[in-house]
């Protein structure tokens, strides 16, 4: 459906799969939930109705993308008001979103049947798109066991396939791993200039950095929804310290290497073809030599969920610690997530890298400048003062800059200030003395990439 117009699989009717979040987050909700359904939308409810301020990082994107939100009518009824784009400062509001929101807090997911579901279908098949009331009346959503991957002295939990989050950060991480002693994270010059997130530290850090990153886009390309392709063998091996090893013997400090890059060991090299990406599947098509090659385990059908870069990962960390006359296992250490596309598991990496290898305080690890390769096409793109002067050129990198890549969010417990469990009572946030719950000092940090900051204390 997308030979010879291949920017449908990315934008218009055509690009939409089938929504599932509605029916995940009602299914988490009918097996977790304390709180009454109809509540948990009405501040959403509230938010569209009212409407937000506009921020000066939207206001950018409202005019980088005037045409499109000029030609759709949706779009168009938010973000233009009196003929007139919004700008920093202005207030958006979105009344039909407020209504289909009361209509789901009402009757449930309303998407999978009923009113909602049928005027979704309307526009959808009025704007040419495929989807179906029966595509949504059979959509099923699926729960799995959470991934687990050891990483320096903690435990990762995450999202298994069709996510390749946890498995490419657990890979680059243990490709990036050195010997002991550890690398530590290079000085900074009297400019800040020089400090990149990547154990091994100064230039090299980084260029091992990028070189895993490009080995981890090669053998994702084998993943895929686990329904449709076994991606067993995979899995584990991007989970093995063997295959890391194996590839880490492949990285050189003073060369770099094209995207031609085949996995070593029993694994089979990715397809070699050239495939116009949609927004998560591949498909073979379109020839486009700076996007991946197709992937035939991700490749569009029926009921098929596609490979995605979502990387939200809970940080744990097995210790035993004596807090009064007690002695207790200590579990969380932090919360990791990002948007970003592609770039999401370079981000969150080398957030983890940052605060729980080398040691930067929450802040910094987020806001420090992040590097980003996508294997294809072959460029080291980095955020401002990543790098001057061409510094990193002499190993072979061509290097970009680039603006906002990724914006990411964490959470760390500090596991050496534990809060007072009386004071945690009061607040309804423990269960006081004698708890087997260990409370230790939370810092939150949005990414100020976009000026975001954390919503409440």
């Amino acid at each position: 459906m997308y030979d010879g117009n291949p920017a449908s699989k990315s934008k218009g009717a055509l690009s939409m799969g089938v929504p599932g979040e509605l029916a995940g987050l009602h299914a988490a909700w009918s097996r977790h939930g304390r709180l009454p359904w109809k509540s948990l939308l009405q501040p959403s409810i509230a938010l569209a109705r009212d409407g937000f301020r506009i921020s000066p990082s939207l206001a950018d994107s409202i005019q980088e993308k005037e045409a499109l939100i000029r030609a759709d009518p949706g779009l168009r009824s938010v973000f233009v008001l009196d003929g007139q784009l919004l700008r920093a400062g202005d207030t958006a509001r979105n009344p039909a979103l407020a209504r289909t929101l009361a209509a789901v807090a009402a009757d449930g997911p309303g998407p999978y049947g009923g009113a909602v579901g049928e005027a979704l279908i309307r526009d959808v098949q009025d704007a040419g798109g495929l989807l179906t009331m029966d595509d949504l009346r059979s959509y099923n959503f699926t729960v799995t066991d959470a991934l687990t991957a050891d990483a320096l002295g903690y435990t990762i939990v995450g999202m298994p396939p069709p996510s390749s989050g946890t498995v490419g950060l657990s890979m680059v991480r243990t490709t990036t791993d050195s010997p002991p002693p550890p690398l530590s994270l290079s000085d900074c010059d009297d400019f800040g200039r020089l400090r990149i997130a990547g154990v091994g530290g100064g230039r090299a850090g980084v260029h091992r950095l990028v070189e895993s990153l490009k080995h981890m886009f090669a053998v994702r390309m084998n993943l895929g929804d686990p329904d449709f392709v076994n991606v067993t063998a995979y899995v584990s091996e991007m989970l093995s310290s063997s295959f890391a090893e194996k590839i880490r013997r492949r990285i050189l400090d003073d060369a770099t290497f094209g995207p031609n890059i085949t996995c070593p060991g029993e694994l089979p090299p990715p397809p070699r073809k050239r495939v116009a990406e949609m927004d998560d599947f591949s498909t073979p098509g379109d020839s486009d030599p700076d996007k991946l090659p197709p992937a035939p385990s991700n490749f569009i059908e029926p009921r098929k969920r596609p490979l995605s870069s979502m990387t939200p990962i809970i940080v744990l960390k097995f210790s035993q610690m004596r807090v009064g006359f007690f002695c207790r296992t200590v579990n969380l250490a932090g919360i990791i997530g990002a948007s970003g596309g592609l770039n999401i598991i370079s981000a969150v990496t080398q957030v983890f890298l940052n605060h729980f290898v080398l040691g930067m305080e929450a802040l910094d690890a987020v806001r420090h400048p992040r590097v980003y390769h996508k294997l294809i096409p072959n460029v080291v793109k980095y955020e401002n003062l990543t790098t001057t002067g061409g510094e990193h050129i002499e190993r072979g990198h061509v290097l970009s800059p680039v603006g906002v890549a990724t914006v990411c969010q964490l959470v760390v417990q500090d596991l050496r200030i534990p809060v007072d469990s009386r004071k945690e009572k009061n607040r309804g946030l423990g269960e006081g003395e004698g708890s087997p719950v260990f409370h230790g000092l939370l810092t939150a940090v949005s990414d100020p990439r976009k000026g975001g900051r954390p919503a409440g204390l």
